[in-house]
């Protein structure tokens, strides 16, 4: 991967990327089949990513008729990647075999390995035959739907389609590597402000809280609304506050430390709630809600703001639901995208059914969605949240960290991209965002 390297450092023309030749192997981060069963036994909080994710050379695949070949240039850590390499809830090695019986193509994916990575940036180097809006040397981002579109299911709303997938999650050859196949229906353009590393961090989160809040597909963000926001300074939730910000509406942050209540302060968020300060105990045991507990997290909102939250952004899951449900206004909506603490949640049918509450599920985004989150980056009205940086060979380090919760906002990797800043394409537009609205997760660590 070298010489592509320093063709794209020297400024090489997209011809003369495309009359690069492909290596035969590229270095990638990946989890191994014969290695799923290594943690059994010892609990999610101690399974340990640097000991399951390998940095090595895999064979590099044939490129479809729709792909495309990019050099990633940056890549970012999910809550995924973290899933992938604990093999909770269950190893992705199925997902990849159910995928590899759909096509020919489809069968590449079913490897003694799997490379993980739901997010990148980086150059197009080359395409396939079927590939019409996209050439070499494009600079991109990638979002990670992976979706058949010759299934009549994905031509309403393609995350309703029957064989949707995460790409990097469900599917082989994601993003934490130095090369990658992506469809040509996942590309993006790169936003000419950031770096490799800011650009990359954005889609998969940024995305999914636009799905969330902004689409008509979620809750349908109007201005003046009330939002509450939990883990509001981490990988979805800074973007969501962005957007309640952005839409004219009025956010309500939890946060777990005085520090991340401070962040959400200096990004314009007044209303912010430290969860253990309060000392909230939404469980009494295992099994039990403390209805009590709910009716003071609702006064503590309502001291805030002076009302209900027309909307709770949801994604804890089990420990949150129950207060959620509950907060949420006469008619309000809860939207959920996520269960980090337990999938099987629980709440008071009650104060559901007779007060007209809505619970709504969302998943990622659709083209058009993540194509409109990616432009208002662009634009430089939603800034990267990015907190720090890593190299691919410590990519066990970052997803252990994000598993330990002791990383805010998003952590980038570095892939072929051999140092930080680089890949700025406008200056002088990012001189106008403001460094300090583009780094800001950065400043505050």
């Amino acid at each position: 991967m070298q010489h592509i390297l320093e063709a794209i450092q020297a400024g090489a023309s997209g011809d003369e990327l495309a009359n690069l030749s492909i290596p035969e192997s590229y270095r990638a981060a990946f989890v191994k089949r014969d290695e799923v069963d290594m943690f059994e036994g010892v609990e999610s909080s101690e399974k340990d990513p640097t000991k399951s994710i390998h940095i090595d050379e895999v064979a590099t695949p044939e490129l479809a008729p729709d792909e495309v070949y990019i050099a990633v240039m940056a890549s970012s850590i999910n809550f995924n990647t973290v899933w992938t390499s604990i093999f909770e809830p269950l190893p992705t090695f199925g997902f990849l075999d159910r995928l590899a019986r759909e096509s020919e193509w489809a069968a590449r994916h079913a490897q003694p390995y799997h490379i993980m990575g739901s997010d990148a940036s980086g150059v197009v180097l080359q395409v396939g035959s079927a590939v019409r809006n996209w050439k070499p040397g494009d600079r991109v981002t990638v979002h990670c739907n992976h979706v058949d579109d010759q299934d009549h299911s994905a031509h309403d709303d393609s995350m309703l389609a029957a064989n949707q997938r995460i790409w990097g999650f469900e599917t082989n050859f994601g993003g934490l590597a130095d090369l990658s196949i992506v469809k040509a229906n996942q590309l993006m353009p790169k936003p000419a402000h950031l770096t490799w590393e800011e650009a990359a961090v954005n889609a998969l989160c940024n995305s999914t809280s636009y799905r969330m809040l902004v689409s008509h597909n979620g809750a349908n963000l109007k201005q003046g609304d009330n939002v509450l926001v939990w883990g509001a300074t981490g990988g979805i939730g800074g973007y969501a506050i962005q957007y309640v910000l952005n839409g004219g509406g009025t956010p309500i942050g939890v946060v777990s430390s005085p520090e991340r209540a401070q962040l959400l302060n200096d990004m314009g968020c007044e209303a912010v709630i430290d969860r253990r300060a309060e000392g909230y105990q939404f469980w009494s045991d295992e099994h039990t809600q403390d209805e009590s507990e709910w009716r003071r997290f609702g006064k503590k909102i309502r001291e805030l703001i002076g009302e209900d939250p027309d909307i709770v952004f949801e994604h804890p899951g089990r420990s949150t639901m129950g207060a959620s449900i509950f907060a949420v206004k006469r008619g309000g909506t809860v939207v959920t995208c996520a269960a980090t603490s337990g999938y099987m949640v629980e709440f008071d049918n009650r104060h559901f059914w007779m007060k007209l509450k809505r619970l709504l599920s969302s998943h990622f985004a659709n083209y058009e969605e993540a194509w409109a989150a990616n432009k208002l980056i662009s634009q430089g009205r939603i800034h990267p949240i990015m907190s720090d940086v890593y190299d691919l060979e410590h990519v066990g380090a970052a997803s252990l960290a994000v598993h330990r919760n002791e990383a805010e906002g998003k952590l980038g990797v570095l892939c072929l991209a051999p140092e930080e800043g680089l890949g700025i394409d406008d200056p002088e537009f990012r001189e106008q965002v403001g460094e300090a609205n583009i780094t800001r997760y950065r400043t505050k660590r």
